[in-house]
């Protein structure tokens, strides 16, 4: 019964990351209810996650190729930021964590339901000078997404496209880019957390299962029931999960 609700939670996240993201605020909570430990529950579904954004990368490949060099420089922060988030993470008391979880997944949510709003504000002030040098306050940016995406993870697209979105106008481009700097932190976090022995690899092996099954076969369904009831759930199902973890202290 726990893999199979490990499961097929993955493939719903899986199916939600295809056409919204936010699938990891449905799995983290998941493996806490489920009797994980919240830094191991946390450590394993960045793991878990991690080829689905690799593979998001890859599917981008051509928008990629059409990219100025000079912007692949934000892999240095974002490197340099999840190994940073990742030591962290394994230095933070389990006690501690646990209390920070709800406010990590509320946190995450809000970001997740403003995503447009934040993307919007950020592209209506982004005068002249922001544009010529979008490069080094993006590099400072994406050093926090790092640090953040290494020690927690969910929403961290969510600033990188909004960054993005000044200075780049396809849209497929930009989430090339997101799912590139994405897997970046992921694999950074994902080497530290196998080193340190953090994996649960039972619940990571059918999280990626799930995830892989849910991006490919639950994507038609996801489209179907439509992008803002998509999201709409996530938000309901994120504030739901914080909730639930605030008063299981």
């Amino acid at each position: 019964m726990h893999a199979l609700l490990v499961f097929v939670t993955a493939v719903v996240a899986g199916a939600i990351n295809s056409i919204a993201a936010g699938g990891g605020l449905l799995t983290f909570p998941t493996l806490i209810w489920l009797g994980v430990p919240p830094i191991n529950a946390n450590a394993t579904n960045i793991v878990a996650l991690w080829p689905g954004s690799l593979g998001s990368a890859w599917a981008y490949r051509r928008e990629l190729r059409a990219t100025a060099p000079r912007v692949y420089g934000l892999i240095v922060p974002s490197v340099v930021g999840a190994a940073v988030g990742a030591v962290l993470l394994y230095r933070t008391p389990t006690s501690v964590f646990e209390g920070l979880a709800p406010v990590l997944i509320a946190f995450a949510t809000v970001m997740f339901m403003l995503q447009d709003r934040i993307r919007r504000r950020l592209d209506a002030v982004a005068g002249g000078a922001l544009r010529r040098h979008w490069l080094a306050w993006a590099m400072g940016l994406q050093l926090l997404v790092g640090v953040y995406g290494g020690y927690y993870g969910a929403a961290q697209g969510i600033p990188m496209i909004a960054a993005l979105s000044v200075t780049h106008t396809d849209i497929h481009q930009v989430n090339g880019l997101k799912n590139l700097f994405a897997s970046c932190i992921n694999a950074v976090a994902t080497v530290f957390f196998v080193v340190a022995g953090l994996i649960v690899w039972g619940d990571a092996v059918t999280m990626a299962a799930g995830t892989i099954v849910g991006g490919i076969g639950g994507a038609l369904a996801a489209q179907r029931i439509g992008r803002g009831a998509v999201r709409r759930l996530v938000v309901f199902i994120g504030f739901g999960m914080a909730v639930s973890l605030l008063f299981r202290l």
